[in-house]
This record gives C-alpha cells, sequence and structure tokens, in this order.
C-alpha cells in the first residue's frame, strides 16, 4: 500500500515528455527527405491529372476518415466535453479506421505505376512524417 503511494507520487512529479523528440525529428526529416528524393508533390500532380480513379477514390475515402476525425475530436470532445466518444459512439472510430485503410489501399494502387514496391513505404514514410508534425503543434 505504501509502495503504491511513492509510486503515485513519483508519476505526478514526472514532468511529461518534450513534443520534440529524437523519433519525431527522425520522422519528418525523413519525410522530407523522402518528398525531395522522389519528386512526391509532382507525381501526385501526375497522377491527378491522368485521371487515375484509385487516387480520386482514396482521396475520398481520406476526406471522409478525416471528417469523422475531426468530429470527434473537435466537435465532441473539444465543443460538447464528451472525453468518451469511443464508449458512447462506438461505430465512429472503425469507420475512420476503416476508411483510411481503404484510402491507403487505393493511394498504393493509383501510385504503384511510379514507385512499384517501393509505394507502401514512401506513402507510410509520408503518413509518418506528418503524423509527427502534426503532433509537434499540439
Amino acid at each position: 500500500d505504501r509502495e503504491s503511494e511513492i509510486d503515485l507520487q513519483d508519476k505526478k512529479e514526472k514532468k511529461p515528455l518534450p513534443r520534440f523528440n529524437i523519433h519525431s525529428g527522425f520522422w519528418i526529416l525523413t519525410s522530407i527527405a523522402v518528398t525531395y528524393y522522389v519528386e512526391f508533390f509532382t507525381v501526385v500532380k501526375e497522377t491527378v491529372h491522368g485521371e487515375s480513379w484509385w487516387f480520386l477514390f482514396g482521396s475520398f475515402l481520406l476526406i471522409i476518415s478525416l471528417a469523422v476525425a475531426f468530429y470527434c475530436i473537435i466537435y465532441l470532445e473539444w465543443y460538447c466535453g464528451v472525453s468518451d466518444y469511443d464508449n458512447k459512439y462506438p461505430a465512429l472510430v472503425p469507420l475512420a479506421t476503416a476508411t483510411f485503410v481503404s484510402a491507403a489501399i487505393c493511394f498504393n494502387i493509383s501510385l504503384w505505376h511510379v514507385w512499384s514496391f517501393f509505394t507502401p513505404f514512401i506513402l507510410l514514410t509520408q503518413f509518418m512524417g506528418l503524423v509527427m508534425l502534426v503532433s509537434l503543434l499540439g
């Protein structure tokens, strides 16, 4: 019992981890390097102009996934004060996850002709760089 009180007190005294660390810096810098090396934005622009239905459908699914995420975070959690939205609305998290994974598959299919088997690794690097950049903001 005494040990649990000490552990609880130690947890309260510990400072939170800094937002910027080696892990986040690595992903952000790697994402920037990959963006430059593979000419990411040029390839995406050419894919969109090439009328790739896979890319457009993936973009649509990504918008749905982000809309659900923003609804949960901004509206439910910040505005309404519902911190446990995954228990109150159990279908939202699986819906956001399924649409995001489907979007990732569509993006991989649409860009496969450019980077071949490197496509999943390039897109994962871009995703992780974006996630780490957003984590720095808040």
